[in-house]
């Protein structure tokens, strides 16, 4: 039985291929937004096949794969790491070039092992709620780790999904090869998603790091005597950059990741994605949302919501026309655009982009290479092929998740080594220092007045 289910599996995603091959990949998509962001950076808005914008600050991996960042002695260790311990995007798996399969697996596969939670609701200052899923087994990827460290030591992995709720086999994955590899995995759950209560009728707007910010100092207060990394999945990368970019060097993070992450986020809405993308999310979010119909119609118009026809749309209707006041779509950007205060990330930040990716769009047009070229904390690691999230390697493994928590690894060795090497306090090593005689956002130790237990509230139950 287990055979012909599988059978029937890779059936329908060699289906969905050729389909994808078909329809989804619309020149359309490309043309829309090429001469758009071309003419913005002075260029003549046409299409140059032949011109590779990145070559010139690439360094090869034989896999394929090139790391575009400043450089720095950082970046140097990275770039070591990489070459001595990855090999990326490896050849002979046949599906490899065929984008939307590696993101359709993702988003249709089952996960392979189930995750056995505990889940802290958090309580918020305003009084709504978000979740935390710490991913406590299956037992047997916790016994792997060899007893090497408890939860309460434990390096801690703060995972933030995308942002419509949507745990992926990507998610399930990673949070498996963490809590294998050692580390302590917790799932963020935003409001009215997942089993997490909508307690206030509040919304979170895209890329509003309020509630990610309270959920992160909640962790730091439960387990201050362990690194704390952060990675993100897809359009969830807007909470975490934007929290980045807010807190500065304040920021509880030793480092962060985002896997396929969304960086223009305003023309991303504007362009829409390739049809079944789009009709997908959207029916997902109209269907999260119609649990609380009755006490979302007080702000928004529930009618209007159910009636909209694009991603776009359906943010609009949320957010910038609702019952109690009205902005304009760029007046809305303005505020939560997730790179409006990037200048101010003060922790190494890698990404992982596929050139292929089918809802981010073109590599020339949808990343910000100057962003890497001239920023010490971001690093860009690009590949030929991967799809949205996909990243597959000779099967349905993703080899970005091993990369991610390598790199985790190499950033606290350097940081330790620099600390040793150069006399600094513990945490307070050179890449750190840099940028806090800027200043801070947010203050790193309360008051000695300051009860922190009063500040959260929780209530923890075990879900299989």
């Amino acid at each position: 039985m287990c055979f012909w289910g599988l059978s029937a599996w890779i059936l329908s995603l060699a289906f969905l291929g050729l389909l994808a091959k078909l329809l989804l990949w619309d020149k359309n998509y490309i043309a829309k937004l090429l001469p758009q962001r071309w003419k913005a950076e002075g260029g003549s808005g046409e299409e140059e096949d032949d011109k590779d914008v990145f070559i010139p600050a690439w360094k090869d991996f034989p896999s394929g794969c090139q790391l575009i960042c400043k450089s720095s002695a950082l970046a140097n260790c990275l770039l070591r790491v990489f070459q001595r311990f990855l090999d990326l995007d490896r050849g002979g798996w046949f599906w490899r070039s065929w984008p939307h399969v590696q993101t359709l697996i993702q988003y249709m596969l089952p996960a392979d092992r189930k995750l056995e939670f505990a889940r802290d609701h958090l309580q918020l200052l305003d009084g709504g709620i978000v979740a935390l899923d710490w991913v406590v087994g299956p037992w047997k990827a916790v016994k792997s780790r060899g007893g090497t460290s408890t939860a309460s030591s434990a390096p801690v992995l703060l995972i933030i999904p995308n942002p419509h709720g949507w745990l992926t086999r990507n998610v399930h994955q990673l949070c498996l090869l963490a809590l294998e590899q050692g580390f302590y995995p917790v799932i963020f759950n935003r409001r009215g998603q997942n089993g997490c209560p909508l307690t206030t009728l509040k919304l979170p707007q895209f890329g509003d790091p309020a509630d990610l910010k309270e959920a992160v100092t909640y962790i730091q207060f439960r387990h201050p005597s362990s690194h704390l990394f952060a990675v993100s999945e897809g359009i969830g990368s807007g909470s975490l950059l934007s929290y980045l970019g807010e807190c500065g060097s304040s920021s509880y993070l030793t480092a962060a990741g985002c896997i396929s992450p969304v960086f223009r986020c305003q023309e991303w809405f504007e362009v829409g994605l390739p049809w079944l993308y789009e009709w997908s999310f959207l029916l997902y979010q109209k269907m999260s949302l119609s649990r609380y119909t009755t006490a979302l119609e007080d702000v928004v118009s529930m009618k209007k919501v159910f009636k909209s026809r694009s991603l776009q749309e359906l943010e609009e209707v949320l957010f910038c026309f609702t019952r109690k006041n009205t902005t304009s779509w760029d007046a809305y950007w303005e505020k939560n655009d997730p790179l409006c205060d990037v200048d101010e990330v003060a922790v190494p930040v890698l990404c992982i982009c596929s050139a292929d990716d089918p809802l981010r769009g073109p590599p020339e047009t949808t990343l910000p290479t100057e962003l890497f070229k001239t920023n010490p904390y971001f690093f860009l690691l690009l590949s030929q092929h991967g799809g949205h999230c996909g990243f597959l390697n000779k099967g349905p493994i993703s080899w970005s998740h091993e990369v991610t928590l390598e790199y985790f690894r190499a950033v606290t060795e350097f940081l330790h080594t620099e600390e040793k090497m150069n006399g600094f306090p513990h945490g307070k090593s050179s890449i750190m220092l840099h940028r806090r005689q800027r200043g801070t956002l947010q203050k790193h130790d309360p008051s000695p007045s300051y009860d922190m237990q009063k500040m959260f509230s929780w209530k923890r139950s075990y879900t299989r």
